[in-house]
C-alpha cells in the first residue's frame, strides 16, 4: 500500500538525498546551517567507508569500525532525517521519489534532488560468477568472504589428501587494480605472519596467493614506476601475480583462465574473489531514460558542468554515478561533487543563480600493498615504502568518520601492522556454510549439513 512520507507538507525548501556514502554524507553535512529540510534515503543503516572493507575480510578490522549508523553520524544535526529504505524509482515528471520499504511503497516529494547512489561490483555480462567469485563492496559482501577466507584455513586443517588440501590454500583474486592488489598483499600477510604456529595438520606459509588480470600491468590509473614497486612488492610478499589472464569460467573448485597467447588452463582453488569493474546504479539508466542523458557502458549518466541532470537543474547525480570529464571513481571525487551540488542549492537559495561548474581537486591516490608496503603519487611526486604507508595510515584514519571509530581502527591497526595478531576473526556458520552444496567435504572430515 501507497503512502506518502511524514513532513511532505513542510514549507521550507525539501532536499532529498539519495545514498548516505561519501557523496551524499558530504552533500548533507554541507547543508547542516542552510534553512532546508534534508531527507537521506539508504538501503542500509550505517555509512560505509568502502576503501577498507579489505581489512573486514581480512580480519584486521571489525564491520563496525568502518560502518558507523547514519543516524548517528548525523545525530545533531536538525535538518537532516534518515529514512530506510531502497529507491527503485525517480519520477523527474512529478519530482517524487519511489522508496521501498519494510513498511510497503512510500513516494517522497523534493524541490531538489541529490542522486548518490554508487556503484556495485560488475561481472562483465557474467553475473554467475558471483556465486562462485564473490566481490568486495558491501558489509555483506566483505563478511562472506571472511567467511570464506578464514574458513578455508580451517577446511585445509582437516584430515584431506594433498590436491584438496592444496585447493583450500589457494587464493585468487580477480582484478589488479586498488582492491585486487591490497586485498592480495593482506591474505598473504594473513598466511605468512598472522596465522603462523595457529596450525598442526600445515604451513599457513605454503597458501598460494594468485592475482589474475587481463591487463598489462598492476595498478593500470598509477604511474609506471609506482606499477613496477607495487608489483615487486607484491611477488617479495610471495604473491604470484598474473597479468595478460582472463577468466572464462568459474565454478566451485576453480577458474578456467585465456592467456595471452590464446592459450587455456585451470586454476584449482576454493576461493576466488572477483575484485575487477564496477556497474553503477540501476538509477542512472531509469534517469537516462527519462531525460535523454547518455549512459555509458558501466551505467554511469552524463551529467552537465555543474553535475545537474540535462533539462532538469534540480537533480544532481554525484560520486560513482556520474560521467564527466573522466574523472576516476574515487571516493575523493564523490566527496567534492556531492559537497558542490550543496553549496549549489545553498547558493540558488540565496539568490545566486550562477551556473559555477564542478572542478575537481586531485589530492592523489594511494594504494597499500601490505604492512610497510604502499605507492602514493600526488601530482608528479611519487612516494613509495614505509614513508608511503604512513601516508596512507593518516589519510584514511582522518577520513573515517567519528572520534570512536578512528581509536578502534588504530588499536587494530596496532595489533595487526606491529603484532602479528588479527583481532576480527569470527566467523559463523551461515558465512562458511551458506552455500555448503558448492563446498567439497574432505575425506574423512566433517559430516555434510543440509541448509
Amino acid at each position: 500500500m501507497s503512502r506518502n512520507a511524514p513532513n511532505a507538507h513542510a514549507l521550507r525548501h525539501r532536499v532529498v538525498i539519495v545514498g548516505a556514502g561519501f557523496g551524499g554524507l558530504f552533500a548533507v553535512r554541507a547543508l547542516r546551517r542552510v534553512q532546508v529540510d534534508v531527507t537521506v534515503v539508504d538501503r542500509v543503516n550505517y555509512h560505509l567507508f568502502q576503501p577498507l572493507l579489505y581489512q573486514v575480510a581480512t580480519g584486521v578490522l571489525s564491520e563496525g569500525d568502518i560502518a558507523p549508523p547514519i543516524r548517528d553520524v548525523l545525530r545533531k544535526q536538525d535538518n537532516a532525517r534518515v529514512l530506510f529504505g531502497e529507491v527503485v524509482h525517480v519520477d523527474l515528471a512529478t519530482r517524487e521519489v519511489e522508496l521501498d520499504t519494510l513498511g510497503g511503497a512510500m513516494r517522497l516529494p523534493y524541490d531538489s534532488l541529490i542522486v548518490a547512489a554508487g556503484a556495485a561490483q560488475s561481472y562483465f555480462g557474467h553475473d554467475e560468477f558471483a556465486v562462485h567469485a564473490p566481490g568486495m563492496k558491501t558489509i555483506d559482501d566483505a563478511l562472506e568472504l571472511r567467511g570464506r577466507i578464514f574458513g578455508a584455513f580451517e577446511m585445509a586443517e582437516l584430515d584431506c589428501e594433498a590436491a584438496e588440501r592444496d585447493a583450500w590454500l589457494t587464493f585468487v583474486v580477480v582484478g589488479a587494480g586498488p582492491t585486487g592488489v591490497e586485498l592480495a598483499g593482506q591474505i598473504a600477510e594473513l598466511s605468512r605472519r598472522a596465522l603462523r604456529a595457529n596450525y598442526r595438520a600445515f604451513d599457513p606459509r605454503s597458501a598460494r596467493i594468485i592475482v589474475l588480470d587481463a591487463a598489462d600491468t598492476v595498478l593500470p590509473p598509477f604511474a609506471k614506476p609506482l606499477q613496477r614497486r607495487a608489483h615487486r612488492d607484491l611477488e617479495a610478499l610471495g604473491v604470484e601475480v598474473q597479468l595478460g589472464a582472463m577468466v572464462t569460467g568459474v565454478d566451485a573448485t576453480g577458474l578456467h583462465v585465456k592467456r595471452k597467447d590464446g592459450s587455456t588452463d585451470r586454476i584449482d582453488a576454493h576461493t576466488k574473489i572477483w575484485a575487477a569493474g564496477v556497474q553503477a546504479s540501476p538509477l542512472g539508466a531509469s534517469l537516462g531514460d527519462q531525460s535523454g542523458a547518455p549512459v555509458d557502458r558501466a551505467g554511469r549518466i552524463s551529467v552537465q558542468h555543474d553535475c545537474t541532470l540535462p533539462g532538469h537543474p534540480e537533480v544532481f547525480v554525484v560520486g560513482d554515478l556520474m560521467s564527466l570529464n573522466r574523472l576516476p571513481g574515487l571516493a575523493e571525487v564523490a566527496m567534492q561533487s556531492g559537497h558542490h551540488a550543496a553549496r549549489t542549492i545553498a547558493r540558488r537559495l540565496d539568490g545566486d543563480t550562477t551556473e559555477r561548474p564542478f572542478r575537481y581537486i586531485d589530492l592523489g591516490t594511494m594504494a597499500t600493498i601490505a604492512r610497510f608496503k604502499a605507492v602514493v603519487s600526488i601530482g608528479r611526486v611519487h612516494i613509495t615504502g614505509l614513508v608511503g604507508w604512513l601516508m596512507w595510515l593518516v589519510v584514511h584514519l582522518t577520513f573515517l568518520t567519528g572520534f570512536k571509530n578512528r581509536v578502534s581502527a588504530l588499536a587494530n591497526w596496532t595489533i595487526a601492522f606491529l603484532g602479528r595478531g588479527r583481532r576480527q576473526r569470527t566467523i559463523t556458520e551461515q558465512q562458511v556454510f551458506a552455500r555448503t552444496r558448492e563446498i567439497p567435504q574432505p575425506k574423512g572430515g566433517v559430516a555434510e549439513r543440509e541448509t
